[in-house]
């Protein structure tokens, strides 16, 4: 048996070695944000105060590329799931840093999917998608072809190991997880927070008073003008740009009076695009041009139709499922299309016809499902739908669902809980407060919403009386005074 000196021994001459595939395999978050300046000075919301639909897009799209890069950080990991992010870069056209005021920015729109499975490779595939130079990180691709080709020449792959805490005091070796939380920025406090940001948000909401008023004025107006059943918005646009819209809906409603008697009894949403979304609403692309949306107008008979076919498919699948409900949940930032929506039914419904399911036409009833293009396995939310993969087999499904009926009511039950004391806590904390508004982003639960309005409960912040708060996932002031806390937050 070797021992315990001979396989220091061997260790430590390895030492080399092994930390250098550490390093490029697990490249630390300080090194990671350093690799990344470039990018971020392009794309970073604090460059994008006078365009609030361009500042809300990167900042979404940052939040899903650092959650991407810490899941690849976590020691033991196995897969990350690929990851599309939408940004826009500034061109800042040669300049620097040091003279950044003196910036003339125009917008360049860029898309990619992130599927690298290291932090090194991830970081080259955003800058190269980007059209950011890698140069600055050439020491680092250098020592990385030199790791792999010592990886082909025989020594082995490194694989992570979650070792005991005990291992890296003994052997002197650097914990990657310790590394990767002294790299983290080190979080504000909610209280110090608000005494620094209270008075600008003041300040904001003041002025866009009038703004505010005037929003809502154009809303009821256009809703009993159209004869409308609700106006929505997809992302949280400040006013002075919700306005812009709903006056150009106005002006367009009095220049094409023929076009808009197709629009009573419907719900109109601003969003990135123009038709109608899988729940019927009719989209109106903010990007688009007002003879994009005439044509639409005049196109809703024809959705209406899809729409009809599209219920029907739903009422048919739920006769053959037992009578579960096929609902779809619009995801935050991302919009369905109907004709997409009717596609996913009708190739899950074609598949589903041709099986005999031995299902009680009212077994599942109560229950609810959403069709998924990019899943494989069905699952259960946590929330009590099922999701289920369009290319399911359906003998599996109906296997799955029948032994997962019982958990899924109960879960669905917690949930209605959780909605009914989350109304509850909300109320009390906008009275308690004297908060003029308390809302939260839509990937917020309410499992996340309820501990945080207690908590503001017990914080009694005075900064916050008056002020309209928004639950997040991260700090900020909007443009119209709007504070945004993440529902995390530390005392």
């Amino acid at each position: 048996m070797m021992s315990l000196s001979s396989l220091l021994r061997m260790r430590l001459s390895s030492r080399c070695s092994t930390n250098q595939i550490l390093q490029i395999r697990a490249l630390s978050g300080a090194d990671a944000v350093n690799a990344l300046r470039p990018f971020y000075f392009a794309v970073h919301p604090d460059f994008f105060g006078q365009h609030p639909r361009e500042r809300e897009v990167n900042e979404n799209s940052l939040k899903r590329l650092n959650g991407y890069l810490e899941s690849l950080q976590k020691p033991g990991f196995r897969s990350v799931k690929p990851t599309k992010l939408t940004f826009y870069l500034r061109d800042i056209r040669g300049k620097t840093e040091s003279n950044s005021d003196m910036l003339h920015s125009d917008f360049r729109l860029v898309t990619f999917t992130l599927q690298a499975k290291d932090v090194l490779c991830a970081v080259v595939d955003v800058l190269k998608s980007c059209s950011l130079s890698v140069e600055h990180m050439q020491g680092l691709l250098t020592a990385s072809a030199q790791t792999q080709n010592s990886a082909q020449d025989g020594i082995p792959f490194y694989r992570p190991i979650k070792w005991d805490k005990t291992y890296y005091t003994f052997t002197g070796f650097r914990d990657p997880e310790q590394e990767l939380e002294q790299a983290k920025k080190v979080e504000v406090t909610l209280s110090l927070w608000l005494r620094n940001n209270e008075p600008e948000a003041t300040k904001k909401q003041k002025a866009s008073v009038p703004r505010r008023a005037e929003l809502k004025r154009l809303k009821r107006e256009l809703i009993e003008k159209l004869g409308l059943l609700d106006i929505r918005w997809q992302r949280k646009w400040g006013v002075a740009h919700k306005c812009c819209q709903m006056q150009s809906l106005r002006r367009l409603s009095s220049q094409y009076p023929e076009a808009m008697p197709n629009l009573r009894g419907h719900t109109i949403v601003f969003t990135d695009q123009s038709g109608m979304n899988a729940s019927g609403h009719v989209m109106l692309g903010t990007m688009d041009v007002h003879h994009q949306w005439t044509k639409l107008f005049e196109r809703l008979p024809s959705y209406s139709s899809l729409l009809q076919q599209t219920e029907w498919l739903k009422d048919r699948i739920s006769f053959l499922l037992g009578g579960i409900q096929v609902i779809h949940m619009e995801r935050v930032s991302l919009v369905l299309p109907l004709e997409d929506h009717y596609s996913t039914l009708n190739t899950f419904y074609k598949r589903l016809l041709p099986h005999r399911l031995a299902l009680h036409p009212r077994s599942l009833q109560g229950l609810t499902m959403t069709l998924e293009n990019d899943r494989t396995s069905p699952s259960l939310h946590e929330m009590g739908q099922f999701i289920i993969p369009t290319m399911c087999d359906p003998v599996h499904l109906q296997n799955f669902l029948q032994s997962n009926a019982q958990e899924a009511r109960r879960r669905l039950q917690r949930k209605e809980k959780l909605e009914a004391e989350e109304e509850d806590v909300v109320s009390i904390c906008v009275q308690g407060l004297s908060l003029r508004s308390l809302t939260k982003e839509p990937s917020v639960s309410s499992s996340q919403m309820i501990p945080c309005c207690r908590r503001l409960i017990e914080e009694r912040s005075p900064y916050m009386q008056g002020l309209h708060l928004c639950i997040s996932h991260f700090y900020s002031v909007m443009q119209d005074g709007d504070l945004c806390i993440p529902w995390d937050w530390k005392g």
